[in-house]
């Protein structure tokens, strides 16, 4: 590696929010690093060992890399989210360093230090980031200077689904490459496949696998080939939905070359340029902890010792990122007023009167899942559509359908996304309102699905919907609009309280869900 010449400074990053301990210096580039991993003799991660582990062996990662004190211009650690001991233990080396050398303490964001890592690394500027590891499964893009979620897991990440199914097997930890290793000789399985929108739950999966009696490499194949198309399903509705043109992948599960294969050619169909850091920057590392300690600190972001407390529920929505300052596209490809519109599951042809909804083939999904995924949701949306609008939901009418494509009325408009206001909101909340007053949830309410007409906004796209008497699943749809709006917007309180009066003026049960949609806010998402 590059040696940093003495004048210049250098950032010390320290990484320890789970299993990995981790240091690193970088300058203009990356001068050392060094890791310790903590490794289990049984099971998963025993957050109390593997803080033991990391003060045990701090001392030695730091003197690794730690080769000259007075070069040293500021500490970085990761602040959060993460195990609350292994936390606690890296932020206190991280104090008396920074006592002990006279220079500036920088609390870094783990997920965003994924991500901008993940940006020096591949040189992507503004990339829609599937970032998967063992805690977490988010989907985010940059807008208006902060990291936004689009989507989410709403129960356990994805590399933690993956080493349940291990533990369950007597696999070791973590179990993601054996997993991969043993699904090359595998055959495709059907396994449940869960998706809201584009948040996304792995437990019910993880549960079927584990109850299956298929032979265990084809499990393995089943379980990779649905968790990984999810978590391509939902990066390729936020980017539709945001119109950006890149995709970047990071984080632990990352290392997969199912994942990366799936999502390269997602992107090849879509015409959007994939990347992935090299493995070195992938898992947690300590050199994404210094780089972003560095880029924070040439913009004046500093921690005093007395706000230099944990933060194992940080997430990555909350940090002001000042050292970017473009605003962030959204919506960059502009509206489509006529000819062909493409979703991200759908082609959908604008003619004259009517709208043809075609649903492709998907390369990235195994042909059987596929198949499956198309005929499932072409049958069900045409129902479901109808059904609505029985109840006096506006949505368009139904002229034909077939296997995979729905010839529909054309909906004269706006399309939600181009023209929130409070107004236009509360119209939505009427027309979800009444969505949810019949037993019917949407499944993937975003702006992008709803259109603005004669005073009225009409419900479009139920590909995801579904019939649920189940204040959960009506609590979930909302959580799926308002984590888009909040997302996308600028004014998200104002938008939020316009939408919850049209809904709770068109559903007499509104109390309830929007109190279940808070609980499912708060669910811990980390660890």
């Amino acid at each position: 590696m590059p040696d940093e010449t003495p004048g210049e400074g250098l950032v010390l990053g320290l990484e320890g929010t789970a299993w990995n301990l981790s240091a690193a210096l970088f300058g203009d580039d990356l001068v050392a690093l060094h890791s310790a991993p903590y490794v289990p003799p049984k099971g998963g991660i025993h957050p109390r060992e593997a803080a033991q582990h990391h003060a045990s062996v701090m001392k030695e990662v730091v003197s690794r890399v730690l080769t000259g004190p007075e070069r040293i211009r500021a500490v970085a650690f990761s602040q959060g989210p993460g195990l609350g001991p292994s936390l606690r233990t890296v932020a206190t080396a991280a104090r008396a360093l920074s006592i002990a050398l006279g220079v500036p303490l920088v609390g870094v964001n783990h997920c965003v230090a994924h991500v901008e890592i993940g940006r020096w690394a591949t040189g992507f500027s503004d990339p829609i980031v599937l970032y998967a590891s063992g805690a977490n499964t988010q989907v985010l893009g940059y807008l208006n200077g902060r990291y936004r979620i689009f989507g989410e897991t709403l129960d356990i990440g994805l590399g933690n689904a993956l080493d349940k199914f291990a533990r369950s097997h007597d696999l070791p930890h973590p179990g993601g490459p054996i997993i991969e290793q043993l699904a090359r000789q595998g055959d495709y399985i059907e396994l449940p496949y869960t998706v809201k929108g584009m948040d996304l739950a792995f437990s019910g999966l993880v549960s079927a696998a584990q109850e299956s009696p298929a032979a265990l490499e084809d499990v393995c194949f089943g379980l990779q080939e649905t968790a990984f198309a999810m978590c391509v399903e939902v990066t390729e509705r936020a980017l539709a939905h945001a119109g950006k043109d890149e995709v970047l992948l990071v984080g632990g599960v990352g290392a997969n070359a199912r994942l990366q294969e799936m999502l390269r050619v997602m992107c090849e169909d879509r015409g959007a340029a994939f990347a992935v850091p090299e493995r070195t920057y992938l898992g947690d590392n300590g050199a994404m902890i210094a780089y972003t300690g560095r880029i924070m600190l040439e913009h004046g972001v500093t921690l005093p010792l007395e706000e230099s407390q944990i933060r194992p529920g940080f997430r990555a929505d909350e940090v002001e990122v000042v050292w970017r300052e473009e605003p962030g596209e959204i919506f960059a490809t502009g509206r489509e007023d006529g000819g062909v519109a493409r979703g991200a599951e759908a082609v959908v042809e604008i003619r004259e009167d009517v709208v043809v909804k075609h649903r492709t083939t998907k390369h990235y999904r195994n042909p059987r899942l596929d198949t499956r995924l198309i005929e499932e949701r072409t049958r069900a949306e045409a129902r479901l559509i109808a059904t609505a609008r029985r109840a006096g939901v506006p949505t368009p009418v139904i002229r034909d359908i077939t296997a995979d494509t729905i010839v529909m009325e054309r909906i004269e408009g706006e399309v939600l996304k181009y023209v929130t206001g409070p107004e236009t909101i509360r119209l939505a909340g009427e027309a979800v309102g009444r969505l949810h007053a019949a037993g019917i949830v949407h499944g993937d309410l975003t702006t992008s699905n709803m259109i603005v007409r004669n005073g009225q906004c009409v419900l479009i796209d139920f590909g995801l919907a579904s019939t649920s008497p189940e204040v959960e699943s009506r609590g979930v749809d909302l959580h799926v609009f308002f984590q888009t709006l909040e997302s996308t917007t600028e004014n998200f309180e104002e938008l939020k309280e316009a939408f919850i009066e049209g809904y709770a003026g068109a559903f007499g049960g509104a109390d309830e869900v929007l109190s279940r949609e808070h609980e499912v806010e708060l669910r811990g998402r980390y660890l």
